[in-house]
Parts: structure tokens; sequence; C-alpha cells
């Protein structure tokens, strides 16, 4: 018998194993696994960990990093880990706690399942008030870091994993939340994928073409034993998610042009054009959420949120004003903005120098690139709703932005880079987390799931797989304005 010893200066912690087995398995499922942005394949780096004694030599990635990567280690025999504190990933309407309801009171739980963080609202069954709501990051993010990954992960032989780690996670909210007993009844939204996840479905279908979904929900279900909502989907690739938001916003309640945008690393837009709804997905990759950036992070504390100009230099803001640890989403649009703005970057994407930022944290030309490849798959996506429907740019009266990333980012630093128009900041609203507010919205309003219905019934998915004039879009939004 070996002991791993775990370490972060203050206290000890041992794990005892046997054999000689992967860190990151000997890790899985507690604190102390690092993130796997590339689902552990070696590729990303961001494993780095301090360990001594009796482990594998470095391979040869690791050797051209000059660190030790997790995913890469094996342990012979015994040996010590020295961790960090982990900062804490600050989540969109999180940290809302009332009393306890009366005994005689239930509680209902609305549930966004996203590709990077779960969320989670407990409301009372009888006045809705918001009792609690917190969230913690999509702990399937240790296996792969969007939604194509864990499909291949799934269809694998690791189903039964991505279903426990969302299960738990969603569990350890509500336990958390010390309403879980209490819970009558659940309403849980996400992508299709992760509904396919939670569920116990067979993904495989949806990352191969022609990516059709056998199942759409809409329908009851069950879950940790209490009757559970699962909202319908749209598509493959058009989610209970944008159900949600949509419902959300209300977005065809009047006879004009509107457009909702979701913006993550399945970026997803809905375009009403006063008759017709039209929806559509892109594949933005994650460098919207900071993955993939060389020096890319979460929302934690001590991320870079802001990056603005300030006597002639970058200055930069941080989530909680602690010391930086990296980029986040919000920051990582910022600064691409900023390289533009100050020269390092031109209208092309070349960027002969990194942004330095502070210490170790920068902003990278291959940074510059993955944001460029992100707004071009959100902006032509854009323009290809809006040719379906017949409309200009200037129609739109309405353009709602949501998800997490949307209520942090910079307008002016989306526009600048070309992420959105700028005749869209006069009519802009900011949802929020709007996929939640609708699953709240189906636990309060009788009338909300038949709403639901009929925006499903209403929408028509606009493919834009293989589609030629998508793809000419892309390739003319790859230039950023000047």
């Amino acid at each position: 018998m070996h002991i791993l010893e775990i370490t972060d200066g203050v206290t000890v912690s041992r794990v005892p194993f046997e054999g000689q087995p992967m860190l990151d398995r000997l890790l899985s499922g507690t604190r102390f696994l690092p993130e796997h942005p590339c689902g552990g394949r070696g590729i990303c780096g961001k494993c780095a960990v301090d360990i001594s004694g009796n482990v594998s030599g470095p391979v040869a990635r690791e050797k051209e990093l000059g660190v030790r990567l997790s995913c890469c280690v094996r342990l012979l025999g015994n040996a010590v880990l020295k961790v960090k504190s982990l900062p804490e990933m600050v989540i969109e309407g999180a940290g809302c706690t009332a009393g306890m309801p009366d005994e005689s009171r239930t509680v209902t739980a609305a549930v966004d399942i996203g590709t990077t963080t779960i969320v989670m609202r407990i409301l009372d069954s009888v006045t809705g008030e918001v009792l609690f709501s917190d969230g913690c990051r999509n702990p399937q993010r240790d296996i792969a870091a969007d939604v194509i990954g864990r499909i291949s992960a799934a269809s694998q032989g690791r189903s039964a994993e991505l279903r426990a780690l969302v299960e738990n996670a969603i569990t350890g909210l509500a336990g958390k939340s010390g309403y879980r007993e209490k819970i009558i009844r659940y309403v849980i939204t996400g992508n299709t994928t992760m509904l396919y996840l939670l569920t116990g479905l067979s993904p495989a279908a949806l990352g191969v073409a022609p990516f059709r979904a056998g199942c759409l929900f809409g329908a009851e279900s069950v879950f940790d034993g209490r009757p559970a909502y699962l909202p319908r989907c749209i598509h493959a690739f058009a989610g209970a998610d944008l159900t949600c938001a949509m419902l959300a916003v209300d977005l065809c309640r009047k006879d004009f042009p509107a457009l909702l945008c979701d913006i993550g690393t399945n970026g997803e837009l809905a375009l009403y054009d006063g008759n017709h709804l039209y929806v559509t997905s892109v594949a933005a990759g994650p460098a919207f959420e900071g993955v993939g950036i060389r020096c890319g992070c979460a929302g934690v504390t001590g991320a870079i949120s802001e990056v603005y100009r300030e006597h002639d230099h970058a200055a930069f803001r941080t989530v909680g004003g602690a010391p930086a640890v990296g980029l986040c989403g919000s920051g990582v649009i910022d600064a691409a903005a900023y390289a533009l703005n100050s020269g390092l970057a031109d209208e092309t994407g070349a960027m002969e120098e990194p942004l330095v930022l502070s210490g170790p944290v920068a902003f990278y030309p291959e940074d510059l690139r993955a944001v460029q490849t992100a707004k071009a798959a959100v902006a032509a996506g854009i323009a290809r709703l809006l040719k379906t429907a017949g409309l200009k740019e200037t129609d739109i009266k309405r353009f709602v932005v949501c998800g997490g990333f949307g209520a942090a980012m910079n307008p002016a630093s989306a526009v600048r880079i070309g992420l959105f128009p700028a005749c869209f900041l006069p009519v802009a609203e900011y949802a929020g987390n709007a996929a939640l507010a609708g699953a709240c919205r189906l636990l309060t309003d009788p009338d909300a799931a038949e709403a639901c219905e009929k925006l499903t019934d209403m929408a028509r998915h606009v493919d834009l797989g293989g589609d030629s004039e998508f793809n000419n879009l892309f390739i003319d939004h790859m230039i950023f304005p000047e």
C-alpha cells in the first residue's frame, strides 16, 4: 500500500492506493482534481501540478511545457502533491438564501444544466419566492469541455459516469440549500446534449450527420425521487435552454423583429420577424468561456473580467478585486478589442506579441485567433438568420443577449471585434440567465408549459451544417472591423 500526500502548506490529506494508478484517477471525485478543458488528452496544459516522489517520467508534452500534468502522471509509489487553495467560481444569480419556510410549506426547484456551470433556484411552492439560488461548475468539464467531447465520451462507454457527475452536482446543490427533502417538483433545462446525458440516453446521433435528436423531451420525468419536467427542445443543437430563454423574455410578444442571442460554447440564436420564428445554433467553441485560451479561466475570484486603456497602457479589473489568476470570457473579449485598438493586432487577426497584463497572465496571438473564429461563427449565424427572414441588421428593434457571459461582457468590445453590429446597441437588453428564469416561470405560471409548446411548434430550425451561404458569411466575418 502506498500513500499520496496532498498538502496546501497547512493541512495534509493522505490517500492510500495500490498498483500504479493515473493521478487523475486517484483524484477523481475530489476537490483536488484540476480542470481538463481538453478532456484529459494532455493537450491544453491547464492541469499542471506540483508533484514529487515516485512518479512516472514526463512525456513529450510535459517536456515541451516544462510542467507535470495531472492527466499524464502515473503514481509508482509514495508521492507528495502540493496544491493551492482553489479559487471560487463566481456564478451569476448565486448566493441568494432566505430563511427556511414554514414546516407546512413545500418548495420547487429550477435547474439550468449549462456546459460550464449548473445553477439552481429553490422557490416557495405557494408564493413563488426565491428562497435559494446557487451554482457550481459542471463537473463533466473534467471529461470534456464541450458537448462534442462529451458525446464522444458517452459513446465510448462513459455515459453512466457523465450522468452520475451531473446528478451528484444537482443533488449536492439541493442538499446545500437545506431544502432537498422539501422539494416536490423539479424543472430541469439545458441544451439537448445535457438533457440526454442527464437521462442516460445515448447521444451518439447528436454527434454525427445529420445531427438528429430522437428525443426532444417536453415530458414529465423523475429526478431524485421527485416529479421533474424537462422542457421541450427544438433540435439537436437548439435545446430546452433556448426554449426557456425565449419564454422568459417573451421574444414573440410584439409584431416587430426581435433577436435573441445566447453566446456560449454552443451559441444559440432565435429571430422573430413579427410573424415567423427562426432558430439556429453555431459551434462558437469555448473561447468565450476562457477555455482554450492560454491564460484562460472560468469566472473565478481573481479572473480578469475587464481590460481597458489607462494612461496609454492596458489596465484591468478582476473578479472580487483579487490578484490576477487568468482571463475569463469577458476579459478575453476586452483583451481582443484592446489588441485591435492599440495596433497590437490588425484586421486580419495578425498579432506579433502578446498583450501582457499581470505577471504571467497575458493575451497571446493564438488566443486572438480563437476569439476570431468564435466571433465569426456567431456573427455569421446572425447574418444567416437575417437573410433567411429577409431582414437587414437595422430592422432589428429588440436585441436580447442571454447567458452569464452576455451579462458580463462589455458591449462596446463585442462590437469592436465584430461579434454583433453597432446598430444593435441602442436596442440591446441583457437578460442574464434567461434559461433559468424560464424554468422558474414553468414552476410558477400554469400557462407557461403551453406557451413553451407553442414556441417550439412555431420555431423553424435553420440548419447551418454544410450551408454554403453560412460558410461564405463565416469567411467574411473572420475579418475584424477596422
